[in-house]
């Protein structure tokens, strides 16, 4: 059974550990640059917002180009960090800063700051084209936004996103980031997503470029308003209307740190539950298809003698070598290919505490906000 589902991820699953889906190359440039506005959510992100807004302004971008911040509620003087970096490039005038509403029932804090800075959007004279949902923790090298309109432009898209390269430094990263890339792309295979005549849908939240009138089409942010899992809640909204499409990118890089192991369980129990719609008995079936996916081909291939040890060893080579090209991406040493299983299983003790927290009505945690009951369309996301 191990090798039957490791056949069919290799040769089946739209070659997602192929991680070709790249931001490269040059697309055609459109005869006329559209007016792009950025719209940054940030709560409490002094520590990085100032290097977000200074690559936005850093761009080498013909068209216009404004920056709306919705700083939510921050606790740290992330607004002012964000005017003093506009500031210093003399670019004041480019960047407004909107002070957050208080959050109402039904909206996870993320949408409903993103909801404010379209809405601010939309109220531009004359409105812009394209908006730049994109967090505030995310570096921008100069030329990637006009290959990112380049790219929609020559695609026709309504949502063009990017997976930006994820901070890659300590062990803990080293460990899991690199597989976080690899589940995702196995979810979400790009090439499928890529493919209008198919349902898969996703998008990197990090950084996705939206079509505006798409994305009013589509119902706004309201429309997903309570979804954990937002950007691919967006993207299967958007996908209804155009088509999509992502890739991994080297351009654009995440400033968030995840210097110790409890920092990627929290990113991940942060919504693994949500993934699986909150439902105990998906739960259960996720465990017991990552322990025969992962775990069972080590324990044959350690334990077991004749043909189902020597195929254990065989499927531990194959999900080794599957995770090849996303170790190359991140610089990684083949060797951690090996390590994948123990890998996963971390990740399945990350999914069970992603239950255990929300069992507790923790849920959803994030900068001191629970978003456990938040629920009602939490399928979107899937």
């Amino acid at each position: 059974m191990a090798l039957v589902i490791w056949l069919y991820l290799l040769a089946g699953r739209g070659g997602f550990w192929l991680a070709g889906e790249r931001d490269e190359g040059t697309p055609d440039q459109p005869r006329r640059w559209p007016a792009i506005a950025a719209v940054i959510p940030a709560r409490d992100e002094a520590d990085c917002v100032g290097e977000t807004v200074a690559s936005l302004l850093g761009q080498d971008y013909s068209g216009t180009f404004t920056i709306i911040l919705v700083d939510d509620q921050s606790r740290d003087g992330t607004a002012q960090v964000a005017r003093d970096a506009a500031a210093a490039l003399g670019a004041a005038e480019r960047v407004r800063v909107l002070t957050g509403r208080p959050l109402p029932a039904g909206w996870t804090g993320k949408l409903w700051a993103q909801h404010q800075g379209v809405e601010a959007a939309e109220a531009m004279a004359p409105q812009p084209d394209y908006l730049l949902l994109t967090d505030a923790d995310i570096v921008y090298g100069p030329d990637s936004l006009a290959a990112l309109v380049a790219r929609a432009s020559s695609r026709g898209t309504v949502l063009t996103s990017l997976m930006v390269k994820l901070r890659c430094r300590s062990l803990a990263e080293h460990v899991f980031v690199p597989a976080f890339i690899f589940f995702f792309q196995m979810l979400y295979p790009f090439g499928w997503a890529n493919d209008p005549r198919r349902a898969t849908a996703a998008a990197a939240g990090g950084c996705m470029l939206v079509r505006r009138t798409a994305l009013k089409a589509a119902g706004g942010m309201a429309a997903i308003r309570n979804a954990l899992i937002d950007d691919c809640a967006l993207a299967k909204k958007l996908k209804e209307h155009g088509p999509i499409w992502i890739g991994l990118t080297d351009r654009v890089h995440s400033l968030r740190a995840y210097p110790a192991v409890a920092d990627i369980r929290h990113m991940v129990s942060r919504t693994a539950y949500a993934q699986l719609n909150y439902s105990p008995l998906q739960l259960a079936g996720t465990i017991a298809g990552l322990a025969l996916t992962y775990l069972a081909p080590v324990l044959l291939a350690l334990f077991a003698t004749g043909t189902a040890g020597v195929l254990g060893i065989a499927v531990w080579l194959m999900m080794a070598v599957a995770f090849q090209p996303t170790l190359r991406f991140y610089r990684l040493s083949p060797l951690w290919g090996l390590a994948l299983p123990a890998i996963a299983a971390a990740y399945m003790a990350f999914t069970l505490d992603s239950a255990y927290q929300h069992a507790r009505g923790r849920g959803g945690m994030w900068k001191g906000r629970a978003q456990a009951d938040v629920r009602d369309n939490v399928s979107e996301a899937r």
